[in-house]
């Protein structure tokens, strides 16, 4: 019996309030409860310790239970949480993004990337007065929102036509947007991408290293980066630019993804990373567009843009001010880079030294990477990629995806190749042996699924 599981699935539809988190996502031997988090480290309710790369759904970049980020918000506690008017560091914090973000001339905090990503959507309707937006379908989500949502295989719950409005195109496939383009034309309101997930926006002929700093400024292949295309293709059709940055913000620069493709978007959105899991996002962008939530132009129609009562709340603002003071005096995104190079390549050394190469492979990027586990017929298998994490489960690493934080260092490094090793070498073996041998539990199950 799984006595924290039942108690949650009794009390909280999906057993979490992130589907992510769910059983349905982790192999039968992980932790059914955390009770609490320091540095790269969690610990269960038997204070059982786990190396994590989960880092709160990427949202804890600095380590859990940082003591700097942990004092900020502490002061702003004793400053009263949440104020009748704006707060003194509310300005201070919008101030600092706006700093921060070039093309950034407004924001607007929220608690959650869902509802920024929405409200980001409604200033293009509402600046455009068209309808259509473009998603890529090769990236996985933006909001909870049935604009999205119902363009997913869970449609139950959301009335026929909601989402009709959500156009799929192909990341990096320029063809692929401007085809939706013409057959909507004057109709779409603005296009909506993260920069990059596991897929580069440079064309194959940039060879430039994916490094730490600034990659595509002064690049003789910049115009063809398929982030540009769309920059290029939105101005030409009068549609707005979205840039989802929940991921790739405070990662790939401390600016965003945005600067280090060398791309300004109409509007983007911030999230993961802002304020080390403390419940905060961020919607910034241009003034003509970001105004038209505003109240300041007399006459004008207005639009309702987001209107929340915990937006303002202090602690998260203190905590992003802090955070941001961390990443310029501790080489935050320097040291994941570098880590990150280091984890990327260990990993994919301990496979090929296996003879593993077909069958376990490491995707993406130094900061935004992701192991693929293929099965004995070469594709992708859920039922392998539950085996990997069980057996890293065994030697206390939890890894249900790969986020890093300045918290991973040499010692957790050390540790996370030595796992990955014995886990590998079960993995061969189930290759040969058949995976349900191996298996403690059921297989882990897609989040985008229409049944149970």
């Amino acid at each position: 019996m799984r006595k924290f599981s039942d108690r949650l699935h009794a009390a909280i539809p999906g057993g979490a309030h992130t589907y992510s988190r769910g059983d349905d996502q982790y192999p039968a031997n992980a932790p059914e409860i955390l009770s609490r988090g320091r540095g790269a480290y969690v610990y269960d309710q038997d204070d059982r310790e786990y190396l994590d790369y989960g880092m709160g759904l990427r949202a804890v970049t600095l380590g859990y239970a940082e003591p700097r980020v942990n004092a900020a918000a502490i002061e702003q506690i004793g400053r009263g949480v949440n104020l009748t008017r704006p707060s003194l560091v509310e300005l201070e914090a919008a101030e600092a993004l706006i700093d921060l973000i070039p093309g950034a001339d407004m924001v607007k905090f929220g608690k959650n990337g869902s509802n920024v990503t929405t409200a980001a959507v409604k200033i293009a309707r509402a600046v455009t007065g068209r309808c259509y937006v473009c998603i890529p379908r090769q990236h996985p989500f933006f909001s909870f929102d049935d604009w999205f949502i119902g363009t997913t295989p869970i449609t139950r719950g959301i009335p026929t036509g909601n989402a009709a409005h959500s156009l799929a195109f192909d990341y990096g496939d320029i063809d692929s947007l401007e085809r939706l383009f013409a057959e909507h034309p004057g109709e779409i309101a603005c296009v909506i991408l993260e920069p990059l997930t596991l897929t580069s926006p440079c064309p194959a002929a940039c060879m430039r290293p994916y490094i730490a700093g600034a990659h595509c400024a002064g690049c003789a292949h910049r115009k063809d980066n398929f982030l540009h295309k769309v920059r290029e293709l939105t101005r030409r059709k009068g549609a707005l630019m979205i840039l989802d940055e929940m991921i790739t913000g405070f990662r790939w620069h401390l600016q965003g993804a945005q600067t280090y493709f060398d791309v300004e978007p109409d509007l983007s959105t911030f999230g993961k990373g802002m304020a080390n899991g403390f419940a905060l996002s961020a919607l910034v962008g241009k003034r003509e567009f970001m105004e038209v939530g505003g109240i300041r132009k007399a006459g004008a129609e207005r639009v309702f843009l987001m209107s929340t009562t915990h937006g303002s709340e202090m602690p998260p603002l203190g905590v992003f001010l802090a955070a941001i003071a961390v990443y310029k005096s501790d080489g935050v995104i320097e040291h994941m880079w570098s880590y990150g190079t280091k984890l990327f390549d260990g990993i994919n050394a301990i496979s090929r030294a296996k003879g593993l190469d077909e069958y376990f492979v490491m995707q993406g990027f130094p900061v935004s990477m992701n192991f693929v586990t293929n099965g004995g017929d070469g594709k992708p298998s859920l039922p392998m990629r539950t085996l990997f994490a069980q057996e890293l489960l065994r030697q206390g690493v939890l890894m249900p995806w790969i986020s890093l934080s300045l918290a991973h260092g040499e010692a957790e490094l050390s540790r996370t190749l030595d796992a990955v090793d014995k886990a590998l070498t079960i993995y061969a073996e189930a290759l040969e042996n058949g995976v349900t041998k191996y298996l403690q539990g059921e297989p882990m199950k897609p989040v985008f699924r229409r049944f149970n």
